[in-house]
Formats: structure tokens, C-alpha cells, sequence
């Protein structure tokens, strides 16, 4: 399938797609008909995947065709491209129309499910709408992150479940079987903060984790996840800093990832000549 086809010729225009968010995690999508007629479904479709979603769409306002994906419907982690079915047409590519996010920039899911799921629509580079749904349980949100001097602080609030007496927080490498560096967690009952020192990571890209319940519990990726950007990594930049190892000077700071899990890279610094 061609994931960036418009409607063929004598059809109009490739059908577009206002979105909103409510504060539960739901998505309304409301697609300009485009004269199109009989039975239509909205599909969202994994990628990379088999997995669809069809979700109805009815006659709204203005000659539109509405399409409602609540929060109580599973939409497992990943990339979903939306699509537009009308009768018994090839699906057609839907691309993103006006989009309004405000409710998520405030949203404190409850995490009384014991996992918090979050769905934000966004344009792909080819112009086309794809909703990014993620599924964490539990989940470690990141909140603020200061890099102070060789090292940072992560502050952040745990959803879903609670902690242990013995909670930490780790750094794991992520492309080696090096060893794994534990560090205490000052928690509340929600809130969790830590701290990492730069000197102690090897060269290479450090994964930041949270062990609610201790070693002998499960491991939870720290992300940042409840607002309105689907892609972090752009947007969120920190200071690097140059610190002296025992591996050698290196420059290190903190990053989101392309899935917004929250990572340090360390890079070795070039030899003076």
C-alpha cells in the first residue's frame, strides 16, 4: 500500500482530519467528507505490524463524518497511520487537519488501572496523520531535569503502583553487558528524585530505569509522556558537560530518545594532538 496516496482523480482533495484530546486520553477525529458517500470507518493501522483499529465514523457538523476513539479502547504501544474507509474503496491516507492538544498539557491520569495510556496525533514528514500511542504499567513520568555542574537531577511521579522501603533507581547501558549503576531514590507518595554523577558512566548511551519495589522487583523506563509533544527529542535539549573519567575526559548530558524514554549519552572526548 501506498501510504502517502491521495484520492484518485474526480474525488477531491486527500481527505483531512481535525483532532482533539480530552483529559481522559481519548481522541475525537472529524474528517471532511469530501462529497464521499455510503459506510465509512476510520482505521488505524500499527506499523510495522498487523494490528488495525476501525472506528466508525457518523455525520457530524458541517458535513463531516466524526470518529471517536475513547480511552477505554486498548490501542497497544506503538505508531498507528490513520486511514479512511468509505464503502468498500481502498483505504486512503488520511492527512492532519487542525489539532488541538491543550487537554493533555494538563493531564494527571489517575494510574488507578495500574498503567497509563497515552495517544497523541501528529504529521509525519510526508504530511500524513499517525497517532503515537504509548502503554506503560506502571509508569515513571519524568518531570524536571537539571543538569547541575557533572551530573544531573531527575525528578519525576510514579503512576500505577507504589514504593518500596528499598526503591532505587538505575543506569543501564544500553549496548554492552557492563555492570548496572544503582543509585537511592528520595520518594514521597507519588514522587520520586535522584541523582547522576557523570564520572561513574563509561562512554556509550546510559538507559535511566526505576525499581519501585527494589532490585527484586520490575524494572520501569523513565519517560516523559503526559503532555502534547509526540517527539521529544527535538524539543527537550539539555547542556552537555565535559567531565574527567576513569575512561578518560568525556562530554555527557541527558536526552530523550525517539520513543521519549529518558537516556544520558557519554561520548569520549578526541585526544589533543
Amino acid at each position: 500500500m501506498n501510504h502517502g496516496r491521495t484520492m484518485p482523480a474526480g474525488q477531491g482533495v486527500q481527505l483531512r482530519a481535525d483532532c482533539v484530546a480530552d483529559s481522559a486520553g481519548g481522541l475525537t477525529f472529524d474528517v471532511t467528507a469530501g462529497g464521499a458517500s455510503g459506510t465509512a470507518h476510520l482505521v488505524l493501522r500499527r506499523r510495522d505490524g498487523d494490528e488495525e483499529v476501525g472506528l466508525p465514523l457518523a455525520p457530524a457538523a458541517d458535513g463531516r463524518l466524526r470518529a471517536a476513539l475513547p480511552s477505554t479502547v486498548a490501542l497497544p504501544e506503538g505508531r498507528w497511520d490513520a486511514y479512511a474507509c468509505v464503502a468498500d474503496d481502498e483505504p486512503l491516507r488520511l492527512a492532519p487537519g487542525a489539532t488541538d492538544l491543550r487537554a493533555l498539557a494538563a493531564r494527571i491520569p489517575s494510574g488507578s488501572r495500574g498503567h497509563v495510556a497515552v495517544r497523541i496525533p501528529y504529521a509525519t514528514r510526508q504530511d500524513n496523520l499517525t497517532v503515537r500511542s504509548w502503554l506503560r504499567a506502571p509508569h515513571a513520568e519524568a518531570g524536571d531535569v537539571r543538569v547541575q555542574g557533572p551530573g544531573l537531577t531527575v525528578r519525576g511521579r510514579l503512576f500505577g503502583t507504589g514504593f518500596a522501603p528499598d526503591a532505587c533507581a538505575e543506569v543501564r547501558p544500553r549496548h554492552s553487558s557492563g555492570p548496572v549503576r544503582r543509585i537511592e531514590v528520595a520518594v514521597g507518595e507519588t514522587r520520586f528524585g535522584f541523582s547522576v554523577g557523570y564520572a561513574a558512566l563509561g562512554p556509550g548511551v546510559w538507559d535511566l530505569w526505576l525499581r519501585p519495589h527494589g532490585e527484586g522487583g520490575p524494572r520501569v523506563r523513565i519517560a516523559r509522556l503526559l503532555d502534547d509533544v509526540a517527539d521529544k527529542k527535538p524539543v527537550f535539549t539539555y547542556p552537555r558537560a565535559r567531565v574527567d573519567t576513569a575512561y578518560g575526559p568525556v562530554e555527557a548530558g541527558p536526552y530523550y530518545t525517539r520513543d521519549n524514554d529518558l537516556s544520558v549519552s557519554v561520548t569520549a572526548c578526541p585526544s589533543p594532538h
